[in-house]
Order: structure tokens, then sequence, then C-alpha cells
């Protein structure tokens, strides 16, 4: 059987741009922010946790309906106050002020156990929706997918604090909104009892001042609290990298660099920042006008009467109040019209990562592009069929039409100049990288283990190091010992106290040992497939030689990426990747890293000389 075992070449393959991205802008203030609202709220009322939603809303609300109970009769009790004041009248004037009493003794328990419902419901919805967001953020590893999407900034943010301001504000607005039509109604009725021009009065200045807040501070405000939050955003980021990369920094005395980052990203903080809140010297201004005027209007309506004899003090007084509770019921936009814009523009965020962790919120997703995708199917063996590999986001040709079938006891070496795309590969075989077509044939994902150059080490214990990804591990301590001798870090245990110790293990260790704890978890979990990116390059020549030793005695399938010679007795086959998609497969036995690839036999005789364990089939 013919083995071909290069891939053609052909210009099509040559590098394209990305499609550009349009620039996301803030929402208006309008139905669209409302329909944002609903696609991320509606699951928490229609789902699992309606019931106890429901209860809680509803407990609110009777909590609510006696507050706006209460504060009538406290209104009314103040006007009978100031009417036996205004009479003289002692007897009337202390009644009153029993009356006051009394309801108070019901009113503020009732009014602290209702803030205190209030942020416990909050809470619960955080909490439910938190772990919603977190579900569909670590399914299908879409955490790692968004880091190639430049729509999303900062999803960490949008987790933590978006979703803690959503719930928050939104509880918030909607008792504020309830109160509002409980007091319109309760107080409405004391007001038209006592001057009907008064409620004239009222409802037009409360639209009046509704619209001009709509109209003037709108939009501005939001745009301007969007970026803001995303500003913020890309500051906090600027100084959690500081943190993560300290030691290279540190060794590269990157000091004045560093800064110049994080002063531009602080400088468009402060900047934007300077732009809101002069928008909101405006909003305040405006704010304090509108709400100042309400302590003459009642006074200035209901004068006449009072000085005419036909209207006491007190029922001025109560009007007077009435007033304002009805103004502050229909003027809750106008009042609340920073902090509601702020809400807004978090609102957008939060359902730009919804639509993409979540896709069941967005009923009618925005048409675009589709990128080919590589089909994935089971198997029992790792084949690649005509595989044609594109970065995310890029029609640029990595791999072109590769085919290739790994048996077990195969070893496959990869190897070529930087950027080839040889660590690509292993992001589309482990499943990360899906753009391209062809198709991936694979055993289940569990029997694969992948050893990237720097290994992440979790906090917590030595065990949990040695066990990652598991949480439990059916092997006894002294079985663990055994496999950190095997990868010949035998001390370890005793230099950090035990299997149960707790260290910074990034710093604890060196990136050799940390290497070396990386394969320790491969001999803990015994996979059928192992992949290494260049995951011995920080050991000397005599562990890394051991550490392979170990996985082929096992019988372990390899797939590796390496730069050094000393390697390829461990290997089987070379898989170079040549660039522009093109590839070629050798023997690793007789290969040489520094001959060029016409030499490296490649022949047609020779090529009919690779052992039919690895095929490789012909590329169209």
């Amino acid at each position: 059987m013919t083995t071909p075992t290069s891939a053609p070449t052909d210009d099509a393959a040559d590098e394209a741009s990305a499609l550009p991205k349009k620039r996301r802008r803030a929402p208006p203030l309008s139905l669209a922010a409302w329909k944002q609202f609903v696609n991320v709220a509606k699951p928490y009322w229609l789902e699992e946790e309606k019931k106890k939603a429901w209860f809680l809303l509803s407990l609110l609300i009777v909590l609510m309906l006696a507050e706006t109970k209460f504060a009538v009769m406290l209104n009314n009790q103040a006007g009978e106050m100031t009417s036996a004041l205004a009479g003289k009248d002692g007897d009337r004037f202390w009644t009153s002020v029993r009356a006051c009493l009394f309801v108070l003794a019901f009113a503020i328990p009732i009014y602290a156990f209702y803030y205190y419902m209030r942020d416990l419901f909050a809470n619960h919805w955080r909490r439910w929706l938190t772990s919603r967001f977190l579900d569909g953020y670590l399914k299908g590893r879409k955490y790692y997918s968004l880091g190639s999407d430049s729509e999303i900034d900062n999803p960490d943010q949008r987790i933590s604090e978006d979703i803690n301001s959503f719930t928050g504000r939104s509880i918030h607005f909607l008792l504020i909104f309830l109160g509002s039509i409980m007091q319109l109604v309760a107080f409405s009725a004391v007001l038209w009892s006592i001057s009907h021009v008064l409620v004239g009065v009222l409802a037009v200045y409360a639209l009046t001042g509704t619209v001009v807040a709509l109209w003037v501070f709108g939009n501005p405000l939001i745009h301007l609290n969007f970026w803001q939050l995303r500003r913020e955003a890309d500051f906090r980021f600027s100084l959690m990298r500081l943190r993560e990369n300290a030691e290279s920094i540190a060794f590269y005395r990157g000091e004045t660099q560093e800064r110049a980052h994080i002063d531009s990203k602080f400088d468009k903080v402060i900047h934007n920042f300077a732009r809101l809140i002069k928008k909101q010297r405006s909003l305040n201004l405006f704010q304090r006008t509108f709400s100042q005027l309400t302590l003459v209007l009642p006074g200035v309506i209901l004068a006449e009467g009072v000085l005419s004899g036909q209207l006491e003090v007190g029922r001025a007084i109560q009007a007077a109040g009435a007033f304002t509770a009805v103004l502050g019921a229909v003027g809750v936009i106008v009042d609340n019209f920073e902090s509601l814009s702020r809400f807004v523009a978090g609102i957008d965020r939060l359902q730009a990562l919804s639509r993409l962790v979540l896709p069941e919120t967005d009923a009618n997703p925005a048409p675009g592009k589709a990128h080919p995708r590589i089909d994935r199917r089971p198997g029992e063996h790792l084949a690649l069929d005509g595989l044609t590999l594109h970065p995310p986001q890029s029609e640029r040709v990595l791999i072109k039409e590769l085919s290739l079938v790994l048996k077990p006891g195969d070893a496959l070496l990869i190897t070529g100049e930087s950027g080839c795309g040889k660590s690509s590969l292993l992001r589309a075989i482990a499943g990360l990288w899906q753009t391209g077509s062809g198709a991936i044939q694979h055993p289940p994902l569990e029997d694969f283990f992948f050893l990237p150059q720097q290994p992440y080490l979790q906090h917590g214990t030595l065990r949990s190091q040695l066990i990652y990804p598991s949480a439990k591990s059916s092997l006894s301590d002294e079985q663990l010992l055994g496999i950190l001798e095997q990868v010949h870090l035998p001390d370890l245990i005793e230099r950090v106290g035990g299997l149960d110790a707790v260290q910074d293990w990034e710093k604890m260790l060196s990136v050799g040992e940390q290497q070396r704890l990386a394969f320790a978890r491969v001999l803990v979990h015994a996979p059928r497939i192992v992949i290494l990116d260049e995951a011995t390059s920080a050991l000397d020549s005599g562990n890394e030689a051991s550490l392979y030793a170990r996985l082929r005695e096992n019988g372990t399938t390899l797939i590796s990426i390496a730069h050094r010679a000393a390697v390829l007795r461990h290997h089987t086959h070379v898989l170079q990747l040549k660039g522009e998609g093109a590839w070629e497969v050798h023997e690793a036995n007789g290969y040489q890293f520094d001959r060029p690839a016409a030499e490296q036999g490649s022949s047609a005789a020779e090529a009919a000389s690779v052992p039919q364990v690895l095929v490789v089939a012909a590329a169209a």
C-alpha cells in the first residue's frame, strides 16, 4: 500500500485577515434594554427556583403593604398633632402622640424585617444566577473559547460583580416600582380628598420631570456608565496581570513599562469618570431643583384655603406629606435615574455574556458568517482524516488535509518552525480549537492526558496536585509516594510537610520540579494517550529520558512536541510541519532535526517502508 508522507502546498492556504468585528455600543434606556433584562431574569422566575422566588417576592409585597399602611397612618397622625397644636387642644395632641407610638411599635420591626428579606432575596437570586452562569462558562470549555472573542472583555468581572449588581438592583428597582404603586394608590386618595387642584398640578409636574430626565440625561449617562464599567475592569485586569507575572517582570526589571501600561488604563478610567461626574452634576442639579420645589408647591396651592379658614393647618400638612409621597411614586425615574443608568449598562454586559455561555437566552441570535468546524467522532484509536486547521476568528491555514492513525504503543513527535501550528494541532486534538474541516476520531477524552510546558498547579495540598484533575483517588499514600519516587521527587513529601501540606506550589517548586510533578499526574491516572507540549523543556537529559522511558514501558500512546534530538529514540514517527499547511511524516529512526526536509527520507521507496502501525492516508 502506498503511503504518501507529505501534504500538497496551495497558494490558497495563505494567511487571511480575520473578519472585522462591530464595535459594541451601550444600549439606550428603551424597549431593547427591557428585553435584555427579561432574557437574563426570566429563568429564575420560571424554572426550578420559581416557587421560592415567588414566595420571597410575595412576602416582600405583604411587608410593603404593611409599611404603606403604617406610613399613611403616621402621616394622618402628623396632621392631627399639627392641628391639635394649632388649636391648643392638649387632649387631642396627646391622643395623637399615643397613636403614633402604637403605630411605630409595629412599623419599626416590619421595616427592619423588610430590608432583611430584601437582602436575603437578592443573595438567593445571586447564588442561583452565578451558579447558572458558571455552569455555562465551564461547560464545553467556553471559558477557553471566550479568550479569543474580543467582544467579551473580563468575563470574570461580569460573573462576579455584574451579576451581584444585576440581582441587587433588579430587586431594588422592582420593589421601588411596587412600592410606588402602593404609595400612589394610598396617598392619592388622601390628596384627592383634600385638593383636586393639587392632584392635577402633581400629575403635570411629575410627567414633565420624567420626560426631561429621559430626554436630556438618558442615553449619555448610560453610555458613560457602560464604558466606566469596562474601563474599571481593564484597569483591574492590568493589576492582576502584574501580580500573576511578578517574577518575570522582576527579572526583566520591567517596572517602568508596566507602570506606563497601568497608567494608560487608569487614565482612561479617570477621563471617563470625569465626563461621567460632569453629566451627573447636571442631573443632580435637576433632581435637587425638582425635589425641593415640592416643599413650596403644596403650600402655595393650599395657602388660600388655610388663610381663609376653610382648611385646617393639619390638613395642609397632611396634603403636603401626601403630595411628597405621591410625587416620589410618580417621579421614581427622576429620583433614581443615575442608578438606573448604571443598571442598564450592567444589563448589557451580562446579556452579552449570557448570549455566548447560555445560548438559550437569546431566541434570535444575530446572523453572521459561520466558520466551518472540524467533525469529531468517537473511535477506538486516535485518527485524523483530512484535517485542515484554522486559528479561531481567522482564515489562515495552519495544517492542510492531514490524515493519520495512531494505534496503541505508537509515539509521534511533532516538530517544525515556530508558529507553524504544532501547539495548534494539540489544541484541535483536545477539542479546544474546532475551526477547520476534516474529522478527528478519538477515544473518550477521559483517556487523554495533556502536559503543557508550564504545568498548572492549583491551590491546595500536595495530594490534590498529584491527583488533579480528579477530586479523589483510590491510591494509598504509599502508592503516591512510590509515584513521586518514579518521577525523581522522593524527598518532596518530607520537604513540604506531607501529602496534606498546603503551599504556594508555583513558588515552592522549580519549573523542573513542576514538570516532574505533572508527570506524576500521568502515572496516577494511567491514561491511554499522553500529549506533551514541550513538557520536558526544563528537565535535564537524564530525567527526561527516564520519564519518557516510563511512559513507553506502560504502552502509552505518545504525541510530543520537542526540539531535542535525544527524544527521538522514544518515538516511532515524526510529523514535520513545514508551514503554510504543508507537512511530512518520517520514521523517527534516522530523522535529524538539522537536515533539510528533502533529505529526511521522503522518497517513495522510503515512504513505503514506514510501518503500518502508523497509517498515513493520501491527501487529496
